[in-house]
């Protein structure tokens, strides 16, 4: 069974990229349901016996491949496109360490994708997309999709928010009024890292966890796995949602479906 490796900073940045791509997979693919996704490919970690992996044990886990005596080949960091940016270099570690796995282990993989949040660093793209300009003359079946929310995470889940009772109505229009903005439209300019008064409304995790009470993600995943893709794609044009949303129809879809693709 084919495999898509996922680079993320978390769990929950796992959950909430993977289940956004396969319900676009299932949009856009006429003849597939959701209950054949799993009959089709997996997502995978660097490493075999995981689902994803994280960007800050990357360099244990190549550590640990050339312990395992995989010819792990020495990273000068100049490319064609120059000096690499942010991750730029540490996207290009991964994407050497891919080719030597589906090689020398024969794991069928066939896309990787790069989960980021920008926290003000524009350049993390940067770097990831010239990484993905490098490694494309090499790794011509290798499908690589980018992701990157502005400022993070919570700003996708944001978009997707929708109140789903009185109560919940009630704390965001309590929470527009302060902002004098709606947070779920325009989650982007919560550009806040601040846990206290007066910044705190600005911070995203803050509005997410007033607007789900805090009951933890079961109500985070609704925002993400109910509301509607075309309102996703509507609200997430500044927060990188729309982009990555594109990124899947585009690059994935087609590794599923070369017809739909075409």
């Amino acid at each position: 069974m084919i495999e898509f490796v996922v680079i993320v900073e978390s769990s929950a940045d796992a959950r909430t990229a993977t289940k956004l791509a396969e319900r676009v997979l299932v949009e856009k693919v006429d003849w597939l349901e959701t209950n054949l996704l799993e009959h089709l490919f997996q997502w995978r970690g660097l490493e075999e016996i995981t689902a994803h992996s994280c960007w800050r044990d990357i360099s244990d886990i190549i550590e640990r491949a050339k312990e395992s005596g995989l010819p792990i080949p020495k990273f000068l960091g100049h490319k064609k496109t120059g000096t690499l940016k942010a991750d730029g270099a540490v996207a290009m570690k991964i994407l050497n360490l891919i080719q030597i796995i589906h090689i020398k282990k024969n794991r069928p993989i066939k896309a990787v994708l790069f989960i980021r949040d920008l926290d003000h660093q524009p350049e993390r793209r940067q770097g990831i997309e010239q990484a993905r300009s490098e490694q494309g003359d090499r790794q011509s079946n290798l499908e690589i999709i980018i992701g990157t929310a502005n400022r993070m995470r919570e700003a996708w889940v944001l978009n997707g928010f929708i109140p789903a009772n009185p109560e919940e109505d009630k704390i965001l229009q309590e929470i527009k009024a302060q902002l004098t903005f709606d947070p779920c439209e325009k989650a982007h300019r919560l550009r806040s890292s601040s846990w206290n008064e007066p910044e705190r409304i600005r911070n995203p995790k803050v509005v997410v966890e007033l607007l789900t009470q805090n009951t933890g993600m079961l109500r985070e995943c609704q925002c993400w796995e109910e509301t509607s893709l075309e309102h996703l794609r509507e609200r997430g044009v500044y927060t990188g949602l729309t982009d990555y949303l594109n990124e899947i129809e585009q690059r994935l879809v087609p590794v599923i479906s070369p017809q739909t693709g075409a």
